[in-house]
């Protein structure tokens, strides 16, 4: 959880990881929401290209696989968020710690200078929680954190993250394309700032006062992390979007 490829922060705020936002921008592609050109706009911001190709055969490739939309994984050890198999794509999504699926097609992301490269995996079937569970989680955990990190006297250690706490109201703003469910865009974004106090926490263990209290801080802020992970993930994956 540290950049951009592989987490939420960036020099400009939370920001999504490559895949959600490859996921959101070719869905909007597959189903006709947005005009090809302003998909590719859309992509050039982290030049998203196909490895071998470019980002307009990213959209052909994924178009003739049949998909009809594209979802977004966002695996860690120990809990293969979004994935389905087989083995080698989950063990480059798990390395990559993102990936996107649409169809029987897996993406896996790989910076390549100033490049996103996407290199192509068979995908299989995947299970995912809805977007009303993963928000009701991602809240369960919010207020929960809350209160453990007051008992840290995380205001002491990491203010920023006290800080963060204190003004949820104030979210990221994402730039979503047309289609996307505005309950799933704000299921992102607080996704996102939950995601972003979990990295401002865990960001100087040298702040505690023993290994003890690093181990403590780590295990309260799991459960946060993985509803945020939850929650990002509901929120790019269309196959569980909410019927209009």
């Amino acid at each position: 959880m540290s950049t951009s490829s592989s987490g939420p922060s960036s020099n400009h705020g939370p920001a999504l990881p490559h895949s959600a936002v490859l996921a959101w921008w070719l869905t909007a592609f597959l189903r006709g929401h947005e005009q090809t050109d302003h998909v590719l706009d859309a992509l050039a911001d982290d030049v998203h290209l196909l490895e071998g190709g470019s980002a307009l055969d990213l959209l052909a490739r994924s178009r003739a696989s049949g998909a009809s939309y594209a979802g977004l994984a966002l695996p860690v050890d120990g809990d293969p968020l979004g994935l389905g198999g087989p083995r080698d794509f989950n063990t480059a999504a798990l390395e990559a710690g993102q990936a996107v699926v649409a169809g029987g097609l897996g993406l896996v992301p790989h910076e390549a200078g100033e490049t996103v490269q996407w290199r192509v995996h068979e995908a299989g079937p995947r299970q995912l929680p809805d977007v009303g569970e993963a928000d009701r989680a991602l809240r369960e955990s919010l207020v929960g954190a809350a209160g453990d990190l007051a008992d840290l006297d995380v205001a002491r250690w990491r203010p920023e993250a006290a800080d963060a706490l204190m003004n949820l109201h104030h979210r990221p703003g994402l730039d979503a394309p047309l289609g996307t469910p505005p309950r799933c865009v704000d299921l992102a974004a607080r996704g996102l700032q939950a995601w972003a106090i979990v990295d401002l926490a865990l960001a100087d263990d040298g702040g505690a006062l023993s290994s003890y209290e690093v181990e403590r801080r780590r295990g309260l802020l799991q459960p946060l992390g993985r509803a945020a992970r939850r929650a990002i993930v509901a929120a790019c994956s269309p196959e569980v979007w909410p019927d209009r």
